[in-house]
């Protein structure tokens, strides 16, 4: 088993680049009923995560700043609570069960931090659920 075996592609997970603005960054959240979101450069490399705490905090840190303006912050203006670590795909399973004990997803890269798509911790406790079973 390796971090392959649970990859959820990039093609099929939602995410921000770094010219996305906070308007985008809610839409996206809310259509994809995630409650963080990865970001990305213009060179498709990993640049960190947005979460809903971090949007719910920048609106309450900015006076003025309401759903109609919202589309004026740019995402990577807003601090960040959680640092989310990422891993590479050719790390040992246990540098991502590591990380995945502390967070509810770790990004995945390449050996040039190009952002290849996540493993959900949900995925990884259903497998060990069905295999420790047996």
């Amino acid at each position: 088993m390796d971090i392959k075996s649970f990859l959820y592609p990039k093609n099929e997970v939602s995410y921000l680049m770094t010219s996305s603005n906070m308007k985008e960054a809610l839409d996206k959240l809310e259509a994809s009923q995630y409650t963080a979101i990865p970001i990305l450069d213009e060179d498709g490399k990993y640049f960190g995560t947005l979460s809903e705490g971090d949007l719910l905090w920048k609106l309450k840190a900015t006076p003025g700043l309401g759903f109609d303006t919202m589309h004026e912050i740019p995402v990577i203006s807003i601090k960040k609570r959680l640092k989310i670590e990422c891993v590479e795909i050719g790390a040992d399973l246990d540098d991502m069960l590591a990380l995945a004990a502390d967070q509810n997803f770790v990004p995945v890269v390449n050996a040039d931090r190009v952002f290849l798509g996540i493993i959900r911790r949900k995925d990884i406790i259903e497998y060990y659920t069905r295999n420790i079973a047996d």
